[in-house]
């Protein structure tokens, strides 16, 4: 399976699965440069396979390798962090 990829001009990370489907973790980056999370999709048929925990850990070490901060308002991703509180240097609010 492919890595997660930030795609800034779509404004999300992507996770590349079979064909053309994608899952992915929407943002925004905010006035203090932080990457503010918005909202995550994965396919209904990919459901319950762990595509949403391999995105959300690509997205966390992503914006730990840029040197920015995350701000969590996409509850699938404070229900990941809740459970991953290694994450705890790089999540601001």
């Amino acid at each position: 399976m492919a890595s997660v990829i930030d795609n800034p001009a779509q404004h999300r990370f992507e996770l590349a699965l079979d064909g053309d489907n994608v899952a992915a973790a929407y943002y925004r980056i905010d006035e203090e440069g932080r990457v503010v999370l918005t909202h995550t999709e994965v396919p209904f048929e990919y459901s319950g396979q762990g595509i949403g925990t391999k995105l959300a850990t690509g997205v966390f070490d992503a914006i730990r390798a840029s040197g920015r901060k995350a701000v969590l308002k996409c509850s699938f991703m404070s229900r990941f962090y809740a459970g991953h509180p290694e994450y705890s240097d790089i999540v601001d609010g």
